[in-house]
């Protein structure tokens, strides 16, 4: 996602939830959906399926847009359990009139490559027009959004702040609010639970440029649904919007994704299953430096490298730091493809992220810990191209500290600190179970 040049019936809304559930078990989509790469995992009781805000919606809550002129933020993540897509369900829904759509990064369905520019257009099997969100404007302009009586937003987010979908959302929310528009939130699971880490963003590192990548203070692994994070900052910031989250049913804050029984589907062209969604909310620090995470691979999100790096010695370094849950190794590559694809052709030396325990892995804990001892071996060839990096660090002062070679632990320390101050307000706006868990 983030590229700093660097991831049928027409009683469909009244569906019950015993006949979305036997099609789900019809529909040869597999529980999860998960790719190969899935890491090891922790034996679990059976889990109950999980069913989206958008299920939910056509569930029993229709009154929030039946007799409306409705506008979608939405992408090819917005499936039902049987995998339809939240366009075509909506579109023929009884009494609802789908008048609008709009893209985020990577367009409506989801094929432009990260930092891309999506244009305005027209959808073909339905005839709505979608307006971009991703090219001229960040946000629906009032000419967008005339005529609508309610605007919904379903995307499913993968819990990593510099990953843009919420802060179109947000942004969206803030452009209803001025136009006096209901704003719905259809809300998702986070597919790495409700955990929290590394660094709170500040306000005043606000990133109001294309990508964004922080637009409120969450941590860098926020643990929240789309949901909740509408919720926080609708509250917290007084944005004044006349907010509805459609909670998901079933869902708990220790749940991953592959234990929802919903169908994975990339979220984006370079997050290709769940391992990468996991490994990008570290990981994505890498993207602003000169350093690979594996773009142009088939595995993308599970490296870090450069054909200059030298492996073995890192892996060396990183061995004196306690870094649970990953087994690090030693691997070449040579990156292919088209779009943005650093070293492309080149044989790059990297270590490989195979996560063992994913329950104890802390990927921004990892990241910094590589980050900093790459950057002590050998600091005539490494290099931080992008100022965005001190935006996903969160503070200056975290950059300062990085920048002046200190411990990562004592700048994970005071990482920590922060985040237990902002656990308490984030607390207020938990809408599920099980979130207890992740406090830091």
């Amino acid at each position: 996602m983030r590229q700093r040049q660097p991831i049928g019936p027409h009683a469909a809304g009244a569906l019950s939830l015993a006949m979305l559930l036997l099609a789900a078990c019809h529909s040869g989509a597999q529980p999860g959906g998960q790719p190969a790469d899935t890491p090891a995992v922790r034996t679990a009781a059976p889990r109950p399926r999980v069913l989206t805000g958008l299920e939910v919606l056509l569930r029993d809550s229709m009154q929030l847009v039946r007799g409306r002129r409705v506008g979608l933020i939405t992408n090819q993540t917005a499936i039902t359990s049987t995998g339809e897509s939240a366009v075509d369900v909506l579109h023929r829904a009884p009494g609802v009139q789908l008048v609008a759509l709009f893209g985020p990064e990577h367009g409506v369905r989801g094929t432009a490559e990260g930092g891309a520019a999506v244009a305005n257009a027209v959808d073909q099997k339905t005839g709505i027009p979608v307006y971009s969100l991703y090219g001229k404007t960040q946000r629906p302009t009032p000419e967008m959004l005339r005529g609508l009586d309610a605007l919904l937003f379903d995307i499913q987010d993968i819990g990593a702040r510099p990953y843009t979908f919420v802060w179109t959302m947000a942004m969206a929310m803030e452009a209803a609010a001025k136009q006096g528009i209901p704003f719905i939130v259809l809300d998702r699971p986070n597919p790495i639970t409700a955990r929290v880490g590394g660094p709170l963003m500040q306000m005043a590192m606000r990133d109001v440029g294309q990508p964004i990548t922080g637009y409120y203070p969450v941590p860098l692994r926020h643990g929240m649904t789309v949901g909740e994070v509408a919720k926080y900052v609708n509250q917290e910031y007084h944005v004044g919007a006349d907010l509805h989250v459609v909670p998901a049913a079933g869902w708990r804050g220790d749940m991953w994704y592959d234990e929802t029984g919903l169908p994975w589907v990339n979220p984006s062209p370079n997050i290709r299953s769940l391992t990468a969604a996991l490994n990008y909310s570290g990981l994505v620090l890498f993207e602003a430096t000169n350093v690979s995470v594996g773009r142009g691979t088939d595995r993308p999100f599970s490296y870090v490298g450069a054909p200059w790096l030298d492996v073995p010695r890192l892996l060396q370094a990183v061995a004196r730091y306690d870094v649970p849950g990953v087994r690090l190794a030693s691997t070449t590559f040579v990156p292919t493809g088209e779009g943005y694809v650093p070293y492309r052709g080149e044989r790059v030396h990297a270590v490989e992220l195979h996560v063992t325990d994913r329950d104890a892995y802390r990927p921004v804990w990892t990241a910094l810990v590589l980050l900093s001892e790459i950057k002590r071996l050998q600091p005539d060839s490494f290099k931080i191209t992008d100022d965005g990096f001190t935006q996903m660090l969160g503070s200056r002062w975290a950059r300062q500290a990085f920048d002046r070679g200190t411990d990562p632990r004592e700048i994970w320390k005071r990482w920590q600190g922060e985040l237990e101050d902002w656990w308490k307000i984030r607390q207020r706006y938990s809408l599920y179970p099980g979130e207890a868990f992740a406090r830091p």
